[in-house]
């Protein structure tokens, strides 16, 4: 395959092909956050259709939260692979995560809505 028909072209068009080993464990780390996002989606899913005995208002904006994380996190993971890519193809350092502070705060604030909700059953 030639270098021109690789994409997306931002990525490949600079630097050299890196130890595969590294551009192998940077897919990886991008299929984890696909994971992630699925697993996020489903929760959000999973605690509206259940029903469960919980403040109704507070549920909701739980669940909403959980899919919206879910839904953001696929393009920036796709960023956050193209970005590190780029770096091992230019022997650059590798840039820090756009999704680990999106992530903690997403999961842990839909966590206090549904510990509010239990409490205010």
């Amino acid at each position: 395959m030639s270098e021109h028909a690789r994409h997306p072209a931002f990525v490949y068009r600079h630097g050299a092909e890196p130890d595969a080993r590294f551009t192998l464990a940077n897919e990886r780390t991008f299929l984890a956050w696909i994971r992630t996002s699925l697993a996020l989606i489903a929760g959000g899913v999973a605690l509206e259709v259940l029903g469960l005995d919980l403040q109704p208002q507070l549920r909701l904006a739980a669940s909403a939260l959980l899919v919206i994380a879910g839904i953001i996190v696929p393009p920036l993971s796709w960023l956050n692979w193209a970005r590190t890519e780029r770096a091992l193809r230019m022997g650059h350092p590798l840039p820090s995560s756009l999704l680990s502070i999106l992530l903690g705060a997403a999961v842990g604030s839909a966590g206090i809505l549904i510990l509010l909700a239990i409490l205010l059953r």
